[in-house]
């Protein structure tokens, strides 16, 4: 893929970091990626049970994930720019909790609805440079984060209610700690769809 004018310094680095690794070494790498991703997935689910997720948690979790997904996205041979800026996002979004540490569960909210959108917006502009399985998995990712993002608005209302009467919840708390799971897990396997097609492009 020709680099893109408009961003020379990322697209040399991701450029550069394409054509240095062969087809059997970039497969690899993706795939570790993929389970990385999905491994952070199963940790997100395991966050420790109680009324409130440490923000610093969420954090590590979102920046350790959004750097993985920055490094594979400067592997793909599709849909690389899109692939890395959501990884950034990600990034970023975790930096914001670490940065801004809340106390409360109720806070956390916003900015991860805010990422779930943003990402999915990404992930629709990644289908016009995706084929085949790679494109469905692109979808499928795009519209899990877009309908976690509709099910935390939709439920922000009742959520308030709860919190303002009896405070953050158990169930709360791990529902929203199972929103970063499936979001991960879908990203992960989306990832390990991509290795698979690097692996049989270099067959």
């Amino acid at each position: 893929m020709e680099p893109r004018s408009g961003s020379p310094g990322s697209e040399r680095v991701s450029t550069h970091a394409y054509l240095t690794l062969s087809g059997r070494a970039r497969a690899r790498a993706l795939r570790v990626a993929g389970f990385a991703i999905i491994l952070l997935g199963a940790g997100a689910a395991l966050l420790p049970a109680g009324k409130t997720i440490p923000s610093d948690m969420i954090g590590g979790l979102l920046v350790a994930a959004g750097m993985i997904e920055l490094v594979a996205g400067s592997l793909r041979r599709e849909a690389r720019s899109f692939a890395m800026t959501a990884g950034g996002v990600t990034a970023l979004a975790g930096l914001l909790f670490v940065l801004n540490p809340e106390t409360h569960f109720f806070p956390t909210v916003v900015p991860i609805i805010g990422w779930l959108l943003v990402r999915s917006l990404i992930l629709i502009g990644a289908l016009t440079e995706s084929r085949a399985s790679v494109r469905l998995w692109t979808a499928l990712s795009a519209g899990m984060d877009f309908l976690l993002a509709v099910l935390l608005i939709t439920g922000l209302s009742i959520s308030t209610i709860v919190i303002s009467l009896f405070g953050p919840t158990a169930e709360l708390v791990a529902a929203f700690a199972w929103i970063l799971t499936a979001s991960f897990a879908v990203n992960g396997l989306l990832l390990l769809e991509v290795a698979s097609c690097e692996r049989d492009a270099a067959a």
